[in-house]
């Protein structure tokens, strides 16, 4: 067992709800005082499997495929939780917006090329339709992790990039979206997909937006999570844009400015706070 310290406040309950809405059946499994998912490093498979422990630590236990590659197993897992993140810094900054969850933190991913699959298959669908695509990608394209009957990992890109649209479409995705999974597996083979976090982050959103299927919306979400980027805003974002009637995205924008450099903690308190109201000033 290995032990993984943090510093509090952190809100459990929050981030176990936020992963476990967006629970992958087959990849992750997560509950109130735990969470379980296969990782993929390299040659190495297995599962992971962490409890909370209170005191602001964590238990881990690796699988013994995992043990050979566990410091780096441990660094995603702490990346995934944003367990790294001095959170008062952003308390001060977000100020009576963060009041209501001052220990939220920003979900990240244990792999960045899953990240982009998933916000991929995110696009224009509900949370939960997004997490039963999903599954159905891996039920079909993952392989099984061995000696742990029912977990699968996710397709890696090599798995992908040979994949079929029609046989991609059939598991009810468009053909955009299709063709949009195998030119990222392709590109990320060739080492031409960007999965660790440009020192610009927004010409890196503007990079992605270059890619097939790949719009503002996605390569920004992506930017959020797969990158885990601390000041993302998504102004175009169809639940922000109801949070903030009668302004335009380009006033979105400057409005949020007033939380960099933690926009994208600001993003999710917006959320998640449905009684938040922005006030009368609107940046001009």
């Amino acid at each position: 067992m290995f032990i993984i310290d943090y510093r509090g406040p952190y809100d459990w309950a929050w981030m176990c709800g936020f992963l476990r809405h967006r629970t992958v059946e087959g990849v992750e499994i997560i509950n109130d005082d735990s969470l379980q998912r296969v990782m993929a490093i390299g040659d190495a498979r297995g599962l992971a499997t962490i409890h909370i422990a209170g005191n602001n630590q964590l238990h881990v236990t690796l699988s013994d495929g995992l043990l050979p590659v566990a410091d780096e197993a441990l660094a995603r897992l702490r990346g995934w939780l944003d367990l790294e993140t001095d959170p008062q810094p952003i308390i001060d900054t977000l100020g009576e917006l963060a009041a209501p969850i001052p220990g939220l933190r920003l979900p990240g991913c244990v792999d960045p090329f899953e990240q982009m699959i998933r916000a991929v298959l995110g696009q224009l669908v509900s949370v939960a339709m997004a997490a039963k695509l999903t599954g159905k990608l891996v039920q079909a394209y993952g392989e099984p992790l061995d000696d742990e009957p029912g977990w699968r990992c996710f397709p890696d890109a090599q798995i992908l990039a040979s994949a079929r649209w029609e046989a991609l479409k059939a598991l009810g995705m468009s053909k955009m979206r299709a063709d949009a999974i195998i030119n990222l597996a392709q590109l990320c083979l060739d080492g031409q997909l960007m999965l660790s976090r440009p020192e610009n982050v927004e010409q890196g959103i503007k990079a992605l937006m270059k890619l097939p299927g790949i719009g503002r919306w996605t390569a920004s979400y992506f930017a959020l999570r797969g990158w885990q980027s601390p000041d993302v805003f998504l102004p175009d974002d169809y639940a922000i844009k109801l949070r903030f009637p009668g302004m335009t995205p380009a006033q979105i924008r400057r409005y949020a400015e007033r939380w960099s450099p933690w926009r994208s903690y600001a993003l999710l308190h917006i959320w998640y706070n449905h009684g938040w109201q922005p006030d009368q000033l609107i940046a001009k």
